[in-house]
């Protein structure tokens, strides 16, 4: 009787903890789309989202120019961080000897700690002399370059860290097996860990991009910081990396504490499309990964 009323209790108390994170969500989200509906009833949505222009006391805020710098400086950070991360994590699994593994290990844990202002820093007195020096006409060294460099270190653990947990709950079975086929050890963590893995991996890649596109301080202090849409500096497309930006959450961190009436309504409707932004990334990743495991049963 005392062992049932035991689990009754931790059932209870266990529930009270998944509504209470679903509870919050649903409180911050009704926060800020409750704040942000003046602007969207004045400005309009639409212009909103498709206008370039952000000039507050010219009653202009077209937020596009931001829009398009988060998903600029995210993909850049995912392109460069994501590949880095799951090698990292790779290494850690399946390569690695246990006393390397021991060093490394923490090294990338440590990672995750550092303060952001502190990889702002950094950007600032390394990364972007270092990318003054690329010869291009208008290029300063702060742009979405830096700041997707930046931004692809701070998400390096966050996605290595899941992704390793994930490779190690793999049953041993599976990887003992295709060596025992004459599977070499790459062609087994290639064809048969990684696949097994690939939900744990896909949640690592959709929290870090959740990440990057989250993280403010650092992305002020390197990315330039000017409302203007990216656009390339040369006839290389790539050179866009090179242009100035700024972020949706740099837009409401440098503006949100002088901003009064529909100035700070729309900055509320800013935080809403980044709200918004993060969910269809998060349903995207699910969207994914249901469409694999349904290939897989097929065949």
């Amino acid at each position: 009787m005392k062992k049932k009323r035991v689990e009754g209790v931790m059932k209870t108390v266990l529930l009270i903890s998944a509504l209470s994170s679903v509870t919050i969500v649903l409180l911050i989200g009704f926060f800020t789309v409750k704040e942000s509906l003046p602007a969207f009833r004045s400005i309009g949505c639409w212009s909103m989202l498709s206008g370039k222009v952000w000039r507050p006391g010219q009653e202009s805020y077209g937020i596009m120019a931001m829009i398009a710098g988060s998903g600029l400086v995210t993909l850049g950070a995912a392109v460069i961080g994501v590949p880095l991360a799951l090698g990292c994590a790779v290494f850690l699994a399946e390569v690695a000897p246990g006393w390397v593994a021991g060093l490394v290990r923490p090294s990338v844990e440590l990672l995750a700690g550092i303060p952001s202002v502190v990889y702002g820093l950094f950007g600032m007195v390394v990364l972007v002399p270092a990318i003054r020096g690329i010869p291009v006409p208008g290029n300063t060294g702060f742009g979405l370059l830096s700041a997707s460099i930046v931004l692809a270190v701070m998400i390096l653990p966050t996605i290595a860290g899941v992704a390793e947990t994930a490779l190690r709950s793999v049953p041993r079975s599976y990887y003992n097996g295709s060596l025992a086929l004459g599977a070499t050890r790459w062609e087994t963590v290639r064809r048969v860990t990684i696949p097994a893995a690939r939900s744990g991996i896909l949640s690592a890649v959709v929290l870090g991009l959740g990440r990057a596109l989250g993280e403010t301080i650092a992305m002020i202090m390197v990315i330039g910081n000017s409302v203007v849409m990216p656009e390339p500096l040369t006839d290389n497309p790539l050179s866009v990396f090179l242009s100035r930006a700024r972020t949706l959450t740099g837009n409401i961190a440098v503006e949100i504490s002088y901003a009064t009436g529909l100035h700070e309504s729309a900055l509320f409707a800013t935080g809403t499309v980044l709200f918004i932004l993060i969910m269809v990334v998060n349903f995207s990743a699910r969207t994914l990964l249901k469409a694999g495991a349904g290939g897989e049963v097929s065949r």
